[in-house]
């Protein structure tokens, strides 16, 4: 066979491929890419897969980087408003005389003292015998501001309560002693004086109803004797309520702010950008860092006039234990919404009593105001003075009542509504007992009214409801319970639920139940 030569094969393939353009039976493109050329189908199909539509982003985003810019408002820098504050921000430093006898156990043995070294050879307490431990004197710090020019002082009670002697320090290095003009210890406000031999630099109180979670803030104070230092933040929440004891006899609604604050701030100013009070640094969380606690200064502005003139502040008492009303409740007690105030105890004697207020009572109004949960009704009563007589709408068993109360005036004995616990949704799950004399008494109660829950059963509905062992239930539905027969015949009532009173220790709480 003859061969045919590689060049005459390139010459008959190049032949035929100029007849097939020719004859329009093939389409060649000719592309450029990357700087190379490329045929692209050598027949007709020039459809080419792309990466370009993987390539494009499938987020959200603005489009804009001007809108990841710092927020309009933004301080470069604190400097100024700090030199213009921190004249008017004073070092508080007290002392109070203990010993004598009773002194507390401190970090160093009693009182804070070292052990003595006779107690080596005498044994403890040895100094009873020749007159009991000397009397000395404790020093404490704290902050303050100044907020008139002729010396009055705002702080914290805790920081000037029950001291013998109170320095007031001056950024400029002046020291003056002050007076006590004013305590509050139900909000933590205290009022103090110095006489100053002319004017003071002051600090203008602010609105703090009218700041927002995100806000700028910065607070100044004296934390570990560390004289006007200055942190910055925001605020991070406001009305939070701090302290969780049911039977607590002060006032709950504080500024939240991740500032800096720490022991010896107590008393000290929050200020927001204008340079202005917005609250009063009071406590911290010990656990957090970033997680300190004002009080708004339009509570100290409603109370100062009077601290000045009375040297205490004068509130309403009702003399009610109130817990919130949660949704679980509203259909048992026949309300339309959650809202307003659940009497889950009316104390002996009080005004409420005497105007007629009974356990399970829900109050609507307050004097004509709708009450939209506890902590309104808290701050109504508190706001009214002693002696007025208000009018209280009240929903018993489903249907409106209106009483007329005089509010009595709210002391260091007595409650102006104490938050009862809240309940969480509940469902059966409880096995109960007769009380009788001989367990009341066991169990320090002072009556044997009702039913004693002797046993939970483990992750039970009533279990996660919060109900407890020894708890005792004295209502269902509003409807006194005196034995295991009474209980029972209660819950076979209860068709769209069940409403426990139950006494816990000293208190009692309401726990809205529904069966599964």
């Amino acid at each position: 066979m003859k061969r045919i030569r590689p060049a005459t094969a390139l010459l008959m393939f190049a032949a035929a491929g100029i007849l097939l353009l020719g004859s329009g039976a093939l389409d060649v493109q000719v592309a450029v890419r990357d700087g190379a050329a490329r045929a692209i189908d050598l027949f007709g199909d020039d459809d080419e897969p792309t990466s370009a539509e993987a390539a494009e982003p499938f987020w959200a985003s603005s489009g804009n980087p001007a809108e990841a810019s710092a927020p309009a408002g933004a301080p470069a820098s604190f400097a100024d408003l700090t030199e213009k504050a921190s004249s008017a921000v004073v070092n508080i430093q007290t002392s109070r005389t203990v010993g004598g006898g009773g002194a507390p156990e401190g970090p160093g043995g009693r009182g804070g003292r070292g052990r003595n070294p006779l107690e080596e050879f005498f044994g403890p307490g040895f100094e009873d015998l020749f007159g009991g431990q000397r009397q000395r004197r404790v020093p404490s710090l704290g902050t303050g501001f100044v907020i008139s020019p002729d010396g009055y002082i705002v702080t914290n009670n805790h920081v000037i309560e029950d001291v013998d002697k109170i320095e007031v320090h001056f950024e400029s290095g002046e020291t003056l002693e002050a007076e006590v003009v004013g305590l509050d210890p139900r909000t933590d406000v205290a009022l103090i004086r110095v006489k100053p031999e002319g004017e003071l630099p002051s600090l203008p109180l602010g609105d703090s109803d009218a700041i927002r979670a995100g806000d700028w803030v910065v607070a100044i104070g004296n934390p570990f004797g560390l004289a006007h230092t200055v942190t910055a933040g925001i605020v991070s929440a406001r009305h939070r309520t701090i302290n969780q004891d049911p039977d607590a006899r002060r006032f709950d609604d504080f500024i939240q702010t991740d500032a800096a604050i720490n022991p010896g701030n107590s008393g000290g100013p929050l200020i927001n950008l204008a340079g202005e009070v917005i609250g009063i640094n009071t406590a911290i969380n010990p656990r957090a860092n970033t997680i300190g606690f004002a009080v708004p200064i339009n509570i100290a502005k409603q109370i100062l006039p009077q601290l000045r003139a009375e040297g205490y502040y004068s509130r309403g008492w009702l003399g009610v234990y109130l817990q919130p009303v949660t949704e679980e409740m509203v259909e048992i007690l026949g309300l339309e919404e959650v809202g307003g105030g659940l009497v889950s105890k009316v104390e002996p004697g009080s005004p409420a009593d005497e105007g007629g207020l009974e356990s399970g009572d829900v109050i609507v109004e307050f004097d004509g105001t709708k009450i939209g949960d506890v902590d309104a009704l808290q701050q109504r009563v508190g706001d009214s003075p002693a002696g007025k007589k208000v009018e209280l709408l009240v929903l018993r068993k489903g249907k409106r009542k209106s009483l007329d109360v005089e509010l009595g005036e709210l002391d260091s004995g007595v409650e102006v509504a104490a938050v009862a616990e809240e309940a969480k949704q509940p469902r059966y799950g409880v096995t109960v007992q007769d009380l009788s004399p001989e367990i009341a008494a066991q169990l320090g109660l002072d009556s044997a009214d009702g039913v004693l829950i002797a046993r939970i059963q483990p992750d039970s509905p009533a279990d996660e409801a919060g109900l407890r062992q020894r708890d005792v239930i004295l209502e269902v539905n509003q409807e006194r319970i005196e034995d295991r027969d009474d209980f029972a015949a209660a819950l076979e009532e209860a068709e769209r639920g069940a409403l426990f009173l139950v006494r816990r220790g000293d208190a009692e709480v309401f726990i809205a139940v529904k069966p599964e």
